[in-house]
């Protein structure tokens, strides 16, 4: 599914603005609460989404200068810097991923044409994947805060296109099974076809795929429990 990926800068700016929305909606000792992440809490969530930014703004400096500007120095660097931030102010934390996003924006818009065709081994894609890249990280980590947005509040486009993404690079060793989402013509086929089908809405489907969501709502035929799909990201 190709998009041009200035019209998903479009969509990047409205879940940022939305994520936004629900931190500024926070009181200042949620960031030490427990997240929907193992092991972090809200401000680890959200230190996260700024500095995946400042990550996406270095992949497009990478393609648009042809200097070599990994997303981190190293996953150690990575993992600091979140530590390192999680545990600051609520305001700090809203104006740092406000901050970041309007630097991945301003990077976004420098991109001549010819740069979104460079292709960046760390998302082994060409740049023009990097705006999809991070509206993923931006929807589903504001599921992850745990605060009142789900997986049924993301928009019908972005469901369907992470679901096709889950499914096309999904492990060889992930569980075979027939994906018949509701409004979908055809079925999404994970291993073999000869796995159970499940089916249900697209958003459930792609949830649970991804980890956030526990199926509740999904059939299974033939009748039996769901499987356990493989671990996602």
């Amino acid at each position: 599914m190709t998009i041009d990926p200035l019209v998903l800068m479009t969509d990047v700016e409205a879940a940022t603005e939305a994520l936004l929305r629900t931190a500024e909606g926070l009181d200042d000792g949620a960031v030490a609460e427990p997240s929907a992440l193992p092991g972090w809490t809200v401000g680890h969530v959200l230190t996260h989404v700024a500095r995946n930014a400042d990550g996406m703004t270095n992949l497009l400096t990478w393609a648009r200068t042809g200097v070599e500007t990994p997303m981190y120095p190293s996953p150690e660097a990575r993992t600091a810097g979140i530590e390192a931030g999680a545990a600051r102010p609520l305001a700090e934390q809203v104006a740092d991923i406000r901050d970041a996003h309007e630097r991945f924006a301003d990077a976004a818009a420098a991109m001549p044409a010819s740069a979104w065709a460079v292709q960046l081994p760390p998302i082994g894609q060409s740049a023009a994947g990097v705006p999809w890249a991070r509206l993923r990280e931006v929807e589903v980590h504001h599921v992850d805060l745990a605060r009142g947005y789900t997986p049924a509040d993301w928009p019908d486009a972005f469901a369907l296109r992470l679901l096709r993404e889950i499914v096309t690079g999904a492990r060889d060793d992930a569980p075979a099974m027939v994906l018949r989402p509701f409004g979908l013509e055809h079925p999404l086929v994970i291993g073999s076809d000869d796995g159970p089908v499940i089916g249900g809405p697209t958003k459930s489907i792609a949830a649970w795929l991804a980890g956030r969501g526990d199926g509740a709502d999904l059939t299974v035929s033939p009748d039996g429990e769901l499987p356990t799909p493989a671990r996602w990201k």
